[in-house]
């Protein structure tokens, strides 16, 4: 007979948080949000910690390159999605660790016998109009000179005019040389009074451009998160298929952590893929490993070496797998239980392993519950979807912007290493969809809003840290009328949009 779970399959938005006391110190400035997202043993310190606990998701239309470099500019990872070619996985993640806090790898390039017609083209096609023109037209070619929109005017010039004939060549260039620091390549842009700043190497062979915006940029971003070479910490998924090539090849990109990107995390598949690691690098090499809903999961993958843990099935805004192969777990209940294993092994063997909740966010303060129910940080798709950052396009549906985003499991992504059981190499039916979803502006702006949502709600739980959080937080489930006086009710919602006159 089947084993059955009395306890109800139980989501975020059937709790609420009890306020606990608040002393004059929980402010929201006070508030720490750093939570570790590597295994560490009880007095050390993890080899990664994050200064927020959101991750990006590892889905096509998701976690890119930019993606990457915006979220670690605000303090957390992005996982640069592997259903694409192993090598040009690994050229983002070169791109990401490059980009050295306001050190920019140079997007923009042409040769100087190029035409004002490819500027402008590859102004239109990028958004940018600093373009650098190197001898071979790469990003690391010997510099010849540079090209921005005060060197010419369309209509004075024809679209057929050489490049050569109006940059600025190089010895009319401020230029600064490799191994300079952030400050010192200010002070110049400062001192000359320029927008830009390109970075060359002995043989005038450009490394990187510093720009005057991105350094304003990085002095707002104290929570920027770097590695110990001043680098943006970047994160990969990679499946159980290819990783004896996918993997080494992220490592020698300098990738920092990687995750299994599965919607079934229980299985023998991430177990081989996890020992081939730990054969073959040890414990340096930082990998997570999931999807899974219960402590024989979380426990499975923990004794075959995984850094973190990843909890969800079927909770994700385009994910269909409870609706086509009936499995899953409500996401609260899921937490609730692999919270409870993490904390038991960490008695046991003095070993934390943090565990990242994955799907199941609908609304912010789902985010300071799946916190509070025991996650140390919390992965997100459809939230990043919606930002000018995510690499998916931005069009006008029924005259609202909006942003498509699909899932790893749709036709559109095909994306059948992650539901991979063996057999065919190939997605046998669908387990995502494809959509729109509202288009929101920046990620700085929507991820501080939504963070000090988390910080203000901390703070009437009266406490400073995702730790205390977790320890301390009191939840009760809510019934179906609760529900409906949470919000507003019983009024008539004024239409802003209606001019109100006044007599």
């Amino acid at each position: 007979m089947a084993i059955v779970l009395q306890e109800p399959s139980r989501t975020f938005s059937e709790y609420l948080l009890i306020p606990g006391y608040s002393s004059a110190e929980a402010r929201p400035e006070n508030v720490s949000l750093k939570t570790p997202i590597t295994k560490f043993k009880k007095g050390e310190e993890p080899a990664i910690t994050m200064n927020i606990p959101l991750v990006s998701a590892v889905m096509q239309a998701v976690s890119d390159d930019h993606m990457a470099v915006a979220l670690a500019k605000e303090g957390g990872v992005a996982f640069i999605y592997g259903s694409q070619s192993i090598e040009s996985q690994a050229n983002m993640v070169r791109k990401v660790k490059s980009y050295k806090a306001g050190f920019v790898t140079s997007d923009c390039n042409l040769k100087p016998d190029q035409t004002l017609k490819d500027v402008l083209y590859l102004k239109e096609k990028t958004g940018h109009s600093t373009i650098a023109i190197t001898e071979d037209g790469t990003a690391n070619g010997k510099l010849m000179g540079i090209v921005t929109s005060k060197d010419y005017r369309v209509s004075r010039l024809e679209a057929d005019t050489k490049i050569s004939e109006f940059m600025t060549p190089m010895d009319k260039l401020v230029y600064g040389k490799e191994g300079i620091t952030l400050s010192e390549a200010n002070d110049i842009i400062w001192d000359n009074k320029v927008n830009q700043l390109p970075i060359v190497d002995d043989e005038m062979h450009l490394k990187s451009l510093v720009f005057r915006k991105d350094y304003d940029s990085h002095k707002s971003n104290p929570n920027e998160l770097l590695d110990a070479n001043k680098s943006y910490v970047v994160g990969a998924g990679i499946n159980t298929r290819d990783f004896k090539e996918r993997v080494p090849a992220l490592v020698e990109a300098g990738v920092d952590v990687m995750t299994i990107d599965s919607s079934e995390g229980y299985s023998e598949w991430q177990a081989i893929t996890l020992k081939w690691i730990r054969d073959n690098y040890g414990d340096t090499v930082k990998v997570g490993a999931g999807n899974v809903v219960d402590k024989e999961g979380f426990d499975f993958l923990v004794e075959h070496g995984a850094d973190f843990v990843k909890i969800g099935i079927g909770g994700g805004s385009i994910c269909i797998t409870r609706e086509q192969k009936g499995i899953g777990r409500g996401q609260a209940s899921a937490v609730l239980e692999v919270a409870k294993a993490r904390d038991e092994y960490y008695e046991k063997t003095g070993i934390y392993v943090p565990i990242c909740s994955d799907g199941g966010i609908v609304h912010d303060y789902h985010m300071t519950l799946a916190l509070a129910m025991g996650a140390d940080f919390i992965m997100l798709g459809r939230y990043f979807a919606r930002f000018d950052e995510s690499p998916s396009a931005r069009i006008m549906v029924n005259g609202n912007y909006m942003k498509e985003y699909w899932g790893e499991g749709s036709a559109r992504a095909r994306n059948w290493q992650r539901y991979d059981l063996g057999g065919d190499a190939k997605l046998k039916f669908e387990e995502g969809v494809d959509s729109y979803v509202p288009y929101a502006g920046s990620l700085h702006d929507n991820v501080k809003l939504s963070l000090d949502k988390v910080k203000s709600t901390m703070c009437n739980c009266g406490v400073l840290s995702i730790k205390q959080l977790q320890a301390e937080a009191k939840l009760t489930l809510v019934s179906a009328t609760s529900i409906v006086e949470g919000g507003a009710h019983d009024v008539v919602l004024k239409d802003n949009s209606v001019a109100t006159v006044r007599r």
